[in-house]
């Protein structure tokens, strides 16, 4: 059967001072809905998959410290859906841990990985293409599929995948390489051939093709999640998991799974994903989801007057933000702090968030 994950283990750091360490920014309610409300990132991630699965097979991977955040979030996800890290070990270990307990629950299971820092828009368009990855891997089971999203722009901050030969599956094409993030010259000449997609970190493919993959190339981790479910669930599989998970090797999926597997023709493939997308990473990118006051992109209580370019944001309804001939900043207010900085500064976030650390300790983070 086909199934899903949202991985939702990450910290945010580059939104300081918003998200923390005990509330990252998936389980934060920053995106506006229609019905001029606000959800997080994850409640929008589990609805679009929704569109595509019952609820029922689709599972959720986060931090064990957010696990009561994320039950409170999602009521609709079943409890035994849930997949807690005791500690962060990368994405490999991440997808593999989920990849076995889901083909402990299902052996067959066709597996979509996903991530709870995007908005995309339309849902249906993105539902129709997620449809299509899973009828690619049943055409070629084998297969890993990645989600190559269509790009507006030579944009030089993301990935980028390589369409290669058409496969039957209409929309989907053999990946031909994989590229990191190129420098503006380079970005543009992709966007003018056509031939590129953005890689969304987003994946199809069989459980057992994940864990035969691990098993190949990153044994320790293998072995690791053999002993976890093996061990009956409940707080048996639990203690086994506290204790191995911390021991096994740090390393991202990419580099242990889809790698090695991009060096045997035809076996990773790209479906065509033509979609508004958004990774919520950074402040000018949160910004694209906020409403626009005059040429201010502002959420919560704020005046503005003769300024233009800036984002804003405060969490406190009582607090006031008001800014007067400000241009291209970030102005952030929460209950314990204030951040200020230029949008061109915006990455430099996490940098910020290790010196305050440095000084404070984690008092603020």
């Amino acid at each position: 059967m086909r199934h899903a994950v949202v991985m939702a283990g990450g910290s945010g750091t580059r939104l300081w001072p918003l998200s923390r360490g005990g509330r990252p920014k998936q389980l934060l309610d920053v995106v506006a809905g229609e019905d001029g409300g606000a959800h997080s990132l994850l409640a929008e991630a589990f609805t679009r998959l929704e569109a595509v699965l019952p609820a029922d097979r689709i599972w959720v991977c986060t931090a064990a410290r957010y696990g009561a955040q994320v039950r409170a979030a999602l009521p609709r996800l079943r409890p035994d859906r849930l997949v807690l890290e005791p500690v962060a070990r990368d994405t490999a270990n991440a997808v593999g841990l989920t990849a076995a307990l889901v083909a402990d629950a299902d052996p067959d299971a066709e597996l979509a990985v996903v991530s709870a820092d995007h908005v995309i828009r339309p849902v249906e368009r993105f539902a129709a293409t997620l449809t299509t990855a899973y009828d690619a891997l049943a055409a070629r089971p084998r297969s890993l599929v990645t989600l190559g999203i269509r790009p507006t722009s030579p944009a030089t901050g993301f990935g980028y995948v390589q369409k290669g030969d058409a496969t039957e599956v209409p929309g989907v094409a053999a990946a031909a390489s994989f590229r990191e993030k190129p420098d503006r010259q380079t970005a543009e000449a992709y966007l003018a051939s056509g031939e590129y997609l953005w890689n969304s970190g987003m994946f199809v493919w069989r459980a057992t093709t994940v864990l035969d993959a691990l098993a190949d190339h990153l044994p320790a981790t293998a072995e690791g999640l053999r002993r976890i479910v093996a061990a009956p669930a409940g707080p048996e599989r639990d203690a086994v998991l506290a204790e191995v998970f911390p021991t096994l090797p740090k390393i991202s999926v990419d580099y242990a799974v889809l790698e090695p597997a991009a060096t045997e023709p035809g076996r990773v493939l790209v479906a065509d994903l033509d979609v508004d997308w958004l990774d919520v990473g950074s402040w000018p990118a949160l910004a694209q989801t906020l409403e626009r006051v005059g040429e201010d992109a502002v959420s919560g209580l704020a005046v503005t007057l003769d300024s233009a370019g800036n984002i804003v944001f405060s969490d406190d309804p009582e607090h006031l933000v008001a800014l007067v001939g400000l241009r291209d900043s970030v102005v952030v207010h929460t209950a314990d702090v204030t951040m200020v900085c230029p949008v061109a500064d915006a990455e430099r976030v996490k940098q910020l968030l290790a010196a305050v650390e440095d000084r404070h300790g984690s008092r603020f983070s």
